[in-house]
C-alpha cells in the first residue's frame, strides 16, 4: 500500500474521462430531461430508448459545446437501445473493453449541455445472458456499484484502460446496470438495417392469475387477427406453460416473446374450465404501432 499513489490514480481516471469526452453528447429529451449519448461511428449515436418520444425533435450537445440535430434511426425497447443519426463526421469512437470482472474499476461518462461528467465506481456483478422484461436478450448481466445520476443514462461505461464496457441504464430501484458492448453492437447492426428489432407477438391481453396451485397468465382479451385467437385461445384461459416450462404470470410470458420467438411454433399449456390442455401457437411479429 505504501507504493500506492492516490494522486497518480486520480489523474489516470481523469485522463480516461477526458479522452472519452469528445465521443459523448448531451441529449435533450422530452419533459426537459437531460441524458447522455455516445458516438458509435459514422455519425451514429447510441442512447437510452426509454427517454425518447416518437415525435421528439432530437438535438445533441457535443463535447465541444456545438449543437447537432439528430434523427431517430431506430429503437429497440427490448434492449433499451436507441440509434440516432447525425451529419457529423470525424468524431472519435470508443474501443471495446477487455474482459470485465467483479471488482474492476468502472467509469461512467456523461455530458450535461456540453459539460463533461464522470463518476468512478466498480463492477459489482458479471453474470450470464438474461432476458429483459420486454423479451430482449442481454448478452451478459453487468451490475455496477456506482453513484451515477440520471444525466449519465445512455452514456458509456469504461474500464480502467478506457475501453467501452457498454451503455449505462437504470433498472428497478434505480440500480445501475450496463447493456454490454456485444448487445449494443448486435442491436445497432439491426437498427441500421431495419429501424427496429423484431419482437414476438401473441395478440392477447394478459393478467396475473392463480387457480389453486396454478400460477399463470389469464387471457383477458384477444386481437382479432392475432396468433392467439387463430390458435384457438379463449378469453378466460390461463396460460400455465411455454413448451413445458412454467409461466410465472404475464411478465414471465413476455420475457419469452423476444426477437428469436417470432415465427416459432410454441406449445402453450392452458387451464380452461378446470381442464388442462395444450394449444399450439405460431408466434407472430409484433406490429410497429
Amino acid at each position: 500500500m505504501s507504493d500506492f499513489n492516490l494522486g497518480a490514480f486520480s489523474d489516470a481516471v481523469a485522463d480516461i474521462a477526458e479522452g472519452a469526452a469528445p465521443a459523448v453528447a448531451s441529449l435533450n429529451a422530452h419533459h426537459g430531461r437531460t441524458t447522455s449519448a455516445f458516438h458509435w461511428g459514422a455519425g451514429y449515436f447510441v442512447a437510452a430508448e426509454e427517454v425518447l418520444d416518437a415525435d421528439d425533435e432530437i438535438e445533441l450537445t457535443l463535447g465541444s459545446g456545438e449543437r447537432a440535430k439528430a434523427t431517430l434511426a431506430g429503437r429497440d425497447p427490448s434492449t433499451g437501445i436507441a440509434l440516432l443519426k447525425t451529419e457529423r463526421t470525424g468524431l472519435p469512437v470508443l474501443a471495446q473493453a477487455t474482459a470485465v470482472r467483479p471488482g474492476h474499476v468502472a467509469i461512467a461518462i456523461g455530458n450535461s449541455e456540453g459539460a463533461a461528467l464522470a463518476v468512478l465506481g466498480t463492477v459489482g456483478e458479471v453474470g450470464p445472458a438474461w432476458r429483459s422484461m420486454r423479451g430482449g436478450t442481454i448478452d451478459r448481466r453487468i451490475n455496477l456499484a456506482v453513484g451515477a445520476g440520471g444525466r449519465f443514462e445512455g452514456g458509456p461505461v469504461l474500464d480502467a484502460g478506457g475501453g467501452l464496457i457498454g451503455m449505462l441504464l437504470f433498472g428497478p430501484r434505480r440500480r445501475a446496470l450496463v447493456i454490454p458492448f456485444e448487445t449494443v453492437e448486435r442491436t445497432v447492426a439491426v437498427l441500421k438495417e431495419k429501424g427496429h428489432v423484431v419482437r414476438g407477438y401473441l395478440g392477447a391481453a394478459l393478467h396475473p392469475a392463480r387457480d389453486g396451485d396454478t400460477v399463470g397468465a389469464m387471457v383477458m382479451g384477444l386481437d382479432d387477427n392475432g396468433p392467439a385467437k387463430a390458435a384457438g385461445l379463449h378469453v378466460g384461459d390461463i396460460i400455465m406453460a411455454w413448451n413445458g416450462e412454467p409461466v410465472e404470470g404475464p411478465r414471465g410470458l413476455m420475457r419469452r416473446l423476444g426477437p428469436d420467438s417470432a415465427g416459432s411454433e410454441v406449445k402453450l399449456g392452458i387451464l380452461r374450465g378446470g381442464s388442462r390442455s395444450e394449444v399450439t401457437v405460431t408466434i407472430g411479429e409484433k406490429p410497429l404501432n
